[in-house]
Order: C-alpha cells, then sequence, then structure tokens
C-alpha cells in the first residue's frame, strides 16, 4: 500500500472521530515535511509517515479502555494495534515491526535510536503543542533538550514564535 491508502485505511479506522483524524493529519504533515526536509531516503520517509499516520491507533480503545488516553496507555496499546492494522498492507515484516514499535514509543522520547522516531517525536510535540497551548517555556525546553533536527526547530521557531 501507498502512504494514501494506509492514510484512508486510518481515517476509516477512526470512525468519524474529527479530533483524531484531524490529529494524525497534521502530525503526518509534520513528519511528513520534516522528513523531506532532512533528507530521508525513501524507505525512511515511508516508515516514518507510516508511523505518524498509526501513533495514535490505540486512542479509541484507551478511551473505552481507559477512560483517557494516557501516553502509556497509547504506547502499550498501540504496539499490538499497529502491528494488526498494518498486516495487510504489503508491507515486510521488519517494516511493520518498525511502526509498531515507533507507534509503541511515540510519548518516550528517551532512547531515541533513528531519524525515524525523531521525527514523530517532533511532530507529534508540535501537534500537541498546538492542541494544547503549551507556554513558550515549555516548548523552549523541548528545544533544548529533545528536539534534534535542524528542520523540527525551525518549524518550531516559526509557529510558536520563540
Amino acid at each position: 500500500m501507498t502512504v494514501a491508502e494506509i492514510m484512508k485505511k486510518m481515517i476509516a479506522f477512526s470512525q468519524g472521530n474529527i479530533h483524531d483524524i484531524d490529529h494524525l493529519i497534521r502530525v503526518w504533515a509534520y513528519a511528513k515535511t520534516i522528513g523531506e526536509l532532512e533528507g530521508l531516503d525513501e524507505h525512511t520517509q515511508f516508515i516514518t509517515e507510516t508511523a505518524a499516520i498509526t501513533h495514535d491507533i490505540a486512542c479509541p480503545l484507551c478511551r473505552e479502555k481507559y477512560g483517557n488516553t494516557n501516553g502509556k496507555y497509547q504506547e502499550w496499546e498501540g504496539l499490538v494495534l499497529a502491528a494488526d492494522f498494518l498486516g495487510d498492507t504489503g508491507m515486510t515484516q521488519g517494516d511493520i515491526d518498525r511502526v509498531a514499535y515507533l507507534v509503541g514509543h511515540h510519548h518516550t522520547p528517551a532512547g531515541i535510536d533513528g531519524p525515524d522516531y525523531q521525527i514523530l517525536i517532533e511532530a507529534d510535540y508540535i501537534a500537541n503543542a498546538e492542541e494544547n497551548h503549551y507556554p513558550p517555556e515549555n516548548i523552549e525546553q523541548f528545544l533544548n533538550t529533545i528536539c534534534k533536527t535542524a528542520s523540527g526547530e525551525t518549524l518550531i521557531r516559526s509557529i510558536f514564535q520563540v
């Protein structure tokens, strides 16, 4: 499947939840932009975009099961859900495993082990900071401690005027 086909499948999976759909599209757009600006190879770009699209796949289940979408719950539940969701996409098992790993760690900035992981963290942070109106000091802290890509930093500084 192409990125567009995975996006279509994920939108259908979201069952009309406009907030979830809007969020995944924004995270995907930021991840795509950062990845392209950083010069990712085609394969890593595909993995990054697929992880961005599916990163919050567990939110509906978490709302039902736990009554909230706590990041740790999303990671625990999302790892398995993402692997199942991608099973019929034609992706290799290794690629499915990598995307599932990223989904299972997208709220864990410790131990970032590749540009796909770094970019997913940055893209999700930007979308969450917009949605939740993070204060400037929180954004500066992220820039000083977690953000590593030049493109992510440029986007953050432009969006939030910090």
